[in-house]
């Protein structure tokens, strides 16, 4: 589903990537997590061309993301990218923000998209704030509304870029539920979270990264009871000590 070929990227002198190989799965769910500055946000934001890679290949169902010819807006269509920071467009409805990208990009009329976005919100529990705006909701409430948002256009895959680390802790879990659900029903994920409850409970797999490298790749429970790597040992070791 998703292929990464020995990618390589710098920022100027600085390797933030540094010879990345790894395959997810259709269907399965990937937790990538490491210390601040690994790479992990960086990985993940070159899956769908937010950020540009000088070497290797990314393939995305068998295309390459970063072939020059790549219609970059009709692809991104096709991979939900829930950010740490929601980016709902405050003078919008909740159901106008969900109902934006289909419209627009897909062609859908309004009723079938609004219908949508209805049933999308009844998903993550918000079916009674399709008429509230943003800045009426609660962090947690708004980075639901973003998956929702994300799911409108029927992508075969997901990315979450640290989906909780601006929310309240309380908020946490109401997120986290959201894509607990989406898990189950087989969606392919890449998340990028501090949240290690979440990636043992749903993660098939776990990639370790520190300095741009994936330093230890393995189940849930191999990752955190029996760590490989030193350095997966000493972030665990921190982890816990918190």
């Amino acid at each position: 589903m998703i292929q990464f070929e020995g990618v390589n990227k710098w920022y100027g002198d600085y390797h933030a990537l540094q010879g990345i190989d790894a395959t997810v799965a259709k269907g399965e769910v990937v937790v990538v997590s490491g210390p601040s500055g690994s790479g992990k946000s960086t990985l993940i934001r070159t899956v769908n061309r937010l950020e540009e890679i000088q070497q290797g290949r990314i393939l995305f169902d068998g295309q390459d993301v970063h072939a020059p010819s790549l219609d970059v807006n009709k692809f991104r269509s096709r991979v939900g990218f829930v950010f740490q920071s929601f980016n709902l467009f405050p003078h919008l409805s909740v159901a106008d923000n969900i109902m934006l990208a289909p419209t627009l990009v897909l062609g859908r009329g309004k009723g079938q998209a609004r219908e949508r976005a209805q049933q999308l919100l009844a998903r993550v529990g918000l079916a009674a704030k399709v008429d509230a705006y943003p800045g009426q909701l609660s962090g947690g409430q708004q980075q639901r509304v973003a998956i929702a948002r994300a799911l409108a256009m029927d992508p075969p895959a997901m990315l979450f870029d640290e989906p909780t680390s601006a929310l309240d802790p309380e908020m946490v879990g109401e997120v986290l539920q959201v894509m607990k659900s989406l898990a189950r029903d087989g969606m392919t994920m890449i998340c990028v979270t501090h949240e290690m409850g979440f990636a043992r409970e749903v993660a098939d797999r776990v990639l370790f990264m520190d300095h741009g490298r994936i330093v230890e790749t393995g189940t849930p429970s191999g990752f955190f009871e029996n760590p490989q790597s030193e350095r997966a040992q000493r972030f665990l070791a921190d982890l816990t000590s918190h």
